[in-house]
Protein backbone atom coordinates (compact mmCIF):
# COMPACT_ATOMS: atom_id res chain seq x y z
CA UNK A 1 0.00 0.00 0.00
CA UNK A 2 0.81 3.82 0.14
CA UNK A 3 0.84 5.91 2.94
CA UNK A 4 -1.65 8.80 1.21
CA UNK A 5 -2.94 10.25 5.39
CA UNK A 6 -1.56 10.28 8.64
CA UNK A 7 -4.52 7.87 9.27
CA UNK A 8 -3.08 4.81 7.85
CA UNK A 9 0.45 5.34 8.91
CA UNK A 10 -1.31 5.46 12.68
CA UNK A 11 -2.97 2.29 11.34
CA UNK A 12 0.17 0.43 10.26
CA UNK A 13 2.40 1.34 13.51
CA UNK A 14 -0.47 0.13 15.67
CA UNK A 15 -0.30 -3.47 13.97
CA UNK A 16 2.95 -3.45 13.58
CA UNK A 17 4.02 -2.65 17.54
CA UNK A 18 1.43 -5.73 18.08
CA UNK A 19 3.41 -8.30 15.13
CA UNK A 20 7.12 -6.80 16.81
CA UNK A 21 5.77 -7.03 20.48
CA UNK A 22 4.26 -10.48 19.76
CA UNK A 23 7.80 -11.94 18.18
CA UNK A 24 9.72 -10.30 20.92
CA UNK A 25 7.97 -12.05 23.96
CA UNK A 26 7.62 -15.47 22.01
CA UNK A 27 11.53 -14.77 21.84
CA UNK A 28 11.45 -14.28 25.53
CA UNK A 29 9.14 -16.89 26.51
CA UNK A 30 10.89 -19.79 24.16
CA UNK A 31 12.15 -22.36 26.69
CA UNK A 32 14.31 -26.05 25.95
CA UNK A 33 11.64 -28.67 26.32
CA UNK A 34 8.28 -26.37 25.26
CA UNK A 35 7.22 -27.87 22.27
CA UNK A 36 7.02 -25.06 19.28
CA UNK A 37 2.94 -25.99 19.92
CA UNK A 38 3.09 -24.14 23.18
CA UNK A 39 4.93 -21.65 21.84
CA UNK A 40 2.80 -20.56 19.49
CA UNK A 41 -0.38 -20.60 21.66
CA UNK A 42 1.73 -18.41 24.08
CA UNK A 43 1.87 -16.02 20.77
CA UNK A 44 -1.85 -16.34 19.73
CA UNK A 45 -2.98 -15.29 22.66
CA UNK A 46 -0.63 -12.48 22.72
CA UNK A 47 -1.94 -11.12 19.40
CA UNK A 48 -5.59 -11.43 20.47
CA UNK A 49 -5.33 -10.02 23.64
CA UNK A 50 -3.77 -7.04 21.12
CA UNK A 51 -6.47 -7.28 18.83
CA UNK A 52 -5.02 -8.54 16.27
CA UNK A 53 -5.80 -11.81 13.82
CA UNK A 54 -2.80 -14.15 13.24
CA UNK A 55 -2.28 -13.60 9.63
CA UNK A 56 -0.99 -16.55 8.27
CA UNK A 57 -4.44 -19.12 9.62
CA UNK A 58 -6.66 -16.27 8.03
CA UNK A 59 -5.12 -15.61 4.70
CA UNK A 60 -4.17 -19.08 3.87
CA UNK A 61 -6.02 -21.18 6.34
CA UNK A 62 -1.96 -21.92 7.69
CA UNK A 63 -2.63 -24.69 10.83
CA UNK A 64 -0.94 -21.84 13.59
CA UNK A 65 -1.08 -18.51 14.74
CA UNK A 66 2.92 -18.04 14.27
CA UNK A 67 5.57 -19.63 11.51
CA UNK A 68 8.23 -21.48 13.84
CA UNK A 69 10.91 -23.29 12.16
CA UNK A 70 13.42 -25.19 13.55
CA UNK A 71 16.70 -25.95 12.73
CA UNK A 72 17.11 -27.65 9.07
CA UNK A 73 13.40 -26.16 8.69
CA UNK A 74 14.10 -22.83 6.34
CA UNK A 75 10.67 -21.22 6.65
CA UNK A 76 6.48 -21.96 7.28
CA UNK A 77 7.36 -24.82 10.28
CA UNK A 78 4.14 -25.93 11.45
CA UNK A 79 3.81 -26.02 15.41
CA UNK A 80 3.85 -29.19 16.94
CA UNK A 81 3.40 -30.51 19.65
CA UNK A 82 5.98 -33.24 18.63
CA UNK A 83 8.99 -31.05 18.15
CA UNK A 84 10.41 -30.48 21.36
CA UNK A 85 12.67 -27.25 21.67
CA UNK A 86 16.40 -28.15 22.89
CA UNK A 87 19.23 -25.63 23.86
CA UNK A 88 21.04 -24.98 20.89
CA UNK A 89 18.52 -24.84 18.24
CA UNK A 90 18.46 -22.44 15.82
CA UNK A 91 15.05 -21.03 15.94
CA UNK A 92 12.81 -19.07 13.40
CA UNK A 93 9.78 -17.13 14.42
CA UNK A 94 7.77 -15.15 11.43
CA UNK A 95 4.72 -13.53 13.20
CA UNK A 96 2.47 -11.34 11.04
CA UNK A 97 -1.00 -10.08 11.64
CA UNK A 98 -4.12 -8.20 10.88
CA UNK A 99 -5.37 -5.19 12.81
CA UNK A 100 -8.31 -2.84 12.02
CA UNK A 101 -7.57 -3.61 8.15
CA UNK A 102 -4.01 -3.33 8.51
CA UNK A 103 -1.18 -5.74 7.97
CA UNK A 104 2.45 -6.33 8.98
CA UNK A 105 4.77 -8.82 8.71
CA UNK A 106 7.69 -9.07 11.46
CA UNK A 107 10.45 -12.77 11.63
CA UNK A 108 13.76 -13.21 12.83
CA UNK A 109 16.45 -16.06 13.76
CA UNK A 110 17.59 -16.66 17.34
CA UNK A 111 19.60 -19.31 19.27
CA UNK A 112 17.75 -20.79 21.98
CA UNK A 113 20.02 -20.93 24.95
CA UNK A 114 24.16 -21.80 24.53
CA UNK A 115 25.19 -21.87 20.75
CA UNK A 116 26.49 -25.53 20.80
CA UNK A 117 26.18 -25.64 17.63
CA UNK A 118 27.73 -22.35 16.32
CA UNK A 119 24.68 -20.78 14.67
CA UNK A 120 25.10 -17.65 15.96
CA UNK A 121 27.51 -16.29 13.05
CA UNK A 122 24.83 -16.96 10.60
CA UNK A 123 21.78 -15.51 12.69
CA UNK A 124 24.53 -12.50 12.98
CA UNK A 125 25.49 -11.88 9.95
CA UNK A 126 20.97 -12.37 8.16
CA UNK A 127 20.63 -9.46 11.10
CA UNK A 128 23.79 -7.23 10.13
CA UNK A 129 22.49 -7.52 6.05
CA UNK A 130 18.94 -6.72 6.69
CA UNK A 131 20.00 -3.64 8.53
CA UNK A 132 22.51 -2.74 5.79
CA UNK A 133 19.94 -3.58 2.99
CA UNK A 134 17.19 -1.63 4.95
CA UNK A 135 19.61 1.52 5.43
CA UNK A 136 19.55 1.69 1.36
CA UNK A 137 16.23 1.59 0.46
CA UNK A 138 14.11 5.13 -0.56
CA UNK A 139 12.12 5.95 -2.95
CA UNK A 140 13.84 5.45 -6.61
CA UNK A 141 15.85 2.48 -5.46
CA UNK A 142 15.42 -0.58 -8.08
CA UNK A 143 14.92 -3.31 -5.97
CA UNK A 144 17.14 -5.51 -7.64
CA UNK A 145 19.99 -3.69 -6.28
CA UNK A 146 19.06 -4.04 -2.88
CA UNK A 147 18.92 -8.16 -3.51
CA UNK A 148 22.33 -6.98 -5.18
CA UNK A 149 23.33 -5.77 -2.04
CA UNK A 150 22.01 -8.88 0.09
CA UNK A 151 24.00 -11.48 -1.84
CA UNK A 152 27.60 -9.63 -2.23
CA UNK A 153 27.15 -9.34 1.74
CA UNK A 154 25.97 -12.95 2.30
CA UNK A 155 28.96 -13.91 -0.27
CA UNK A 156 31.47 -12.13 1.67
CA UNK A 157 30.78 -13.50 4.98
CA UNK A 158 30.75 -17.26 2.74
CA UNK A 159 26.87 -17.85 2.84
CA UNK A 160 24.32 -18.50 0.13
CA UNK A 161 21.09 -16.58 -0.18
CA UNK A 162 17.91 -18.35 -0.77
CA UNK A 163 16.27 -17.34 -4.30
CA UNK A 164 12.85 -18.42 -4.54
CA UNK A 165 11.72 -16.38 -1.09
CA UNK A 166 11.11 -12.89 -0.86
CA UNK A 167 10.28 -9.61 0.80
CA UNK A 168 6.76 -8.39 -0.92
CA UNK A 169 4.44 -5.59 -0.36
CA UNK A 170 2.12 -5.43 2.37
CA UNK A 171 0.01 -2.83 4.04
CA UNK A 172 -3.93 -3.44 2.90
CA UNK A 173 -3.26 -7.44 2.56
CA UNK A 174 -0.29 -10.09 3.37
CA UNK A 175 1.05 -9.79 0.17
CA UNK A 176 0.79 -6.67 -1.76
CA UNK A 177 3.09 -5.29 -4.95
CA UNK A 178 5.61 -5.73 -5.70
CA UNK A 179 5.47 -8.98 -5.27
CA UNK A 180 8.96 -10.42 -5.02
CA UNK A 181 11.97 -8.10 -3.19
CA UNK A 182 14.45 -11.03 -3.80
CA UNK A 183 17.75 -11.56 -2.26
CA UNK A 184 19.71 -11.31 -5.14
CA UNK A 185 20.24 -9.86 -8.54
CA UNK A 186 17.50 -10.10 -10.67
CA UNK A 187 18.16 -8.03 -13.69
CA UNK A 188 14.92 -8.39 -15.21
CA UNK A 189 13.16 -6.55 -12.35
CA UNK A 190 13.14 -2.86 -13.29
CA UNK A 191 10.74 -2.34 -10.57
CA UNK A 192 11.82 0.79 -7.88
CA UNK A 193 11.08 1.60 -4.64
CA UNK A 194 8.02 3.87 -4.31
CA UNK A 195 7.96 6.76 -1.75
CA UNK A 196 5.41 6.36 0.87
CA UNK A 197 4.75 2.48 -0.17
CA UNK A 198 5.03 -0.34 2.62
CA UNK A 199 7.41 -3.19 2.17
CA UNK A 200 8.24 -6.27 3.83
CA UNK A 201 12.26 -6.65 3.67
CA UNK A 202 13.42 -9.98 4.78
CA UNK A 203 16.87 -11.78 4.48
CA UNK A 204 17.15 -15.87 3.81
CA UNK A 205 20.87 -16.25 4.49
CA UNK A 206 22.05 -19.90 3.94
CA UNK A 207 24.84 -22.03 4.83
CA UNK A 208 24.49 -24.62 1.88
CA UNK A 209 20.87 -24.65 0.11
CA UNK A 210 19.94 -22.03 -3.14
CA UNK A 211 16.02 -22.61 -3.00
CA UNK A 212 13.66 -24.18 -0.72
CA UNK A 213 11.12 -26.86 -1.12
CA UNK A 214 7.76 -27.20 -0.05
CA UNK A 215 7.19 -30.76 2.15
CA UNK A 216 4.82 -33.45 2.54
CA UNK A 217 2.58 -31.60 4.61
CA UNK A 218 2.34 -28.34 2.51
CA UNK A 219 3.71 -26.16 4.45
CA UNK A 220 7.19 -26.64 6.08
CA UNK A 221 10.17 -25.73 3.69
CA UNK A 222 13.54 -27.11 3.86
CA UNK A 223 16.66 -26.07 1.96
CA UNK A 224 17.68 -28.00 -1.30
CA UNK A 225 20.99 -28.84 -0.05
CA UNK A 226 20.50 -28.90 3.65
CA UNK A 227 22.20 -26.66 6.05
CA UNK A 228 20.89 -24.46 7.84
CA UNK A 229 19.37 -21.11 7.24
CA UNK A 230 18.22 -17.32 8.83
CA UNK A 231 16.01 -14.97 8.15
CA UNK A 232 15.45 -11.71 9.75
CA UNK A 233 12.25 -9.55 8.69
CA UNK A 234 10.76 -5.42 8.79
CA UNK A 235 8.13 -3.81 7.69
CA UNK A 236 9.10 -0.37 6.55
CA UNK A 237 7.54 2.48 4.89
CA UNK A 238 9.63 3.93 2.32
CA UNK A 239 10.60 7.78 2.63
CA UNK A 240 12.82 9.93 0.27
CA UNK A 241 15.58 9.38 3.31
CA UNK A 242 16.05 6.61 5.46
CA UNK A 243 12.69 4.07 6.06
CA UNK A 244 10.97 4.28 8.59
CA UNK A 245 11.17 0.66 10.32
CA UNK A 246 7.62 0.13 12.09
CA UNK A 247 8.29 -2.83 13.19
CA UNK A 248 11.43 -2.20 15.30
CA UNK A 249 10.04 -1.66 18.78
CA UNK A 250 11.29 1.88 19.73
CA UNK A 251 13.42 2.03 17.28
CA UNK A 252 13.49 3.70 13.49
CA UNK A 253 13.45 7.60 13.22
CA UNK A 254 10.66 9.35 14.05
CA UNK A 255 11.38 12.46 12.31
CA UNK A 256 11.20 10.28 8.81
CA UNK A 257 7.37 10.69 9.74
CA UNK A 258 8.10 14.54 8.66
CA UNK A 259 10.03 13.41 5.57
CA UNK A 260 7.20 10.98 4.68
CA UNK A 261 4.27 13.76 4.11
CA UNK A 262 6.77 16.58 2.75
CA UNK A 263 6.05 15.77 -0.96
CA UNK A 264 2.32 14.49 -0.92
CA UNK A 265 -1.07 15.64 0.09
CA UNK A 266 -0.78 13.59 3.01
CA UNK A 267 -3.86 14.84 5.14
Amino acid sequence: MSITKESELVGMRKVSEAVALTLKEMRNYAKPGMTTKELDDFGAQLLADLGAKPAPSLTYGFPGATCISVNNEVAHGIPSTKTILKAGDLINIDVSAELDGYWSDNGGSFVLGEDTHQHQALVATSKRILKKAISQIKGGVRIADIGRLIETEAKKSGYKVIRNLTGHGIGRSLHEEPHEIANFYDRYNTTRFRKNSVVAVETFISTHSTMADTQSDGWTLLGNKGGYVAQHEHTIVVTADQPIILTEMNGGNPNNVMLLFQDCNCK
